[in-house]
């Protein structure tokens, strides 16, 4: 059993977590592939590995692509660099990107780049080119945030859960640039349960699938080992609970940050969603959850 006498936190594997709607999203992606002539794939700058789609790679294999690692600035910023290193050696046109700060003009740049060859062949028949760019991704990766950016307004429904782009849409950049906002998409199953879980600690999974007790308190451990001081000050922790796991980290945390219910006992649900909202705001700081293997 696991916390408070729930059960253990089950393997992702087995979560019918590939409901019927991600199914219609693919088939609508293969679709919509004949109207594009770029893909932009969004990928989650902490942790790169795991929040990339291994289906989008062969549903959109004959397409020019380019891969943005998103939320860079969550992101360790040595650690990002070293991913941008792999994918070059990978022969991958990669980037990363900042939905706070970073320059859309570089993302533009780079689309443009990209299709060069086909803007000046149409040119060259007197036609000026519109290009069509779809931005694909798994849930809660900032796909509408990320056209919102470059758009310079509000246009795509964005919200910090999975979910919310429910179907495709495009929407009109410049007048020669459309950019398609398209909902998340997961594969059937996952074999790589430390990569599950941070899809999960990422909120790329529903919440309410799970334990959510259990997934926080596997995700403290994980980043304690990771950034243990920024852990340790964030909730207030004691010399030597580092070493703690399970229900004895959350009962810490939840004593660090005084949060009792009606007869002092420890709130862990409460702990455990704001230990959830806290890492996927960045309260931790820049944090990378996987880093490249030298």
């Amino acid at each position: 059993m696991g916390l408070r006498g729930q059960p253990v936190f089950v393997l992702m594997s087995e979560i019918n977590w590939y409901p019927g709607h991600m199914a219609k999203t693919r088939r609508e992606l293969e679709k919509q592939l004949s109207l594009t002539d770029c893909v932009i794939e969004l990928i989650d700058a902490r942790a790169p590995y795991s929040t990339r789609n291994p289906d989008l790679a062969r549903l959109t294999g004959h397409k020019a692509r380019i891969l943005v690692l998103n939320k860079a600035d969550l992101a360790d910023d040595a650690a990002t660099q070293g991913w941008l290193e792999y994918f070059k050696r990978q022969g991958v046109q990669a980037l990363k990107f900042r939905s706070t700060g970073d320059r859309p003009q570089t993302i533009i740049k780079h689309v443009e780049t990209a299709l060069e060859d086909k803007v000046a062949r149409m040119k060259a028949k007197g036609v000026n080119k519109t290009l069509r760019v779809m931005i694909v991704g798994i849930p809660n990766v900032g796909k509408s945030t990320f056209i919102n950016r470059i758009k310079g307004q509000a246009v795509a429904k964005a919200q910090d859960r999975p979910g919310v782009t429910r179907s495709a849409q495009w929407i009109r950049i410049t007048p020669f640039l459309e950019l398609m906002d398209t909902p998340g998409l997961l594969w059937p199953k996952l074999s790589d349960e430390a990569g599950a879980r941070r899809l999960a600690y990422l909120g790329s999974i529903k919440d309410d699938i799970m334990d959510t007790e259990q997934l926080a308190a596997a995700m403290l451990k994980e980043l304690l080992q990771i950034k243990p001081e920024a852990v340790m000050e964030r909730y207030k922790l004691k010399p030597g609970d580092e070493a703690l796991k399970g229900e004895e980290l959350l009962d810490a945390c939840c004593r660090g940050r005084g949060l009792l219910l009606t007869g002092g006992r420890f709130d862990t649900l409460r702990c455990a969603a704001l230990a959830l909202d806290e890492f996927r705001g960045g309260k931790l700081g820049k944090i990378t959850l996987e880093r490249v293997s030298l």
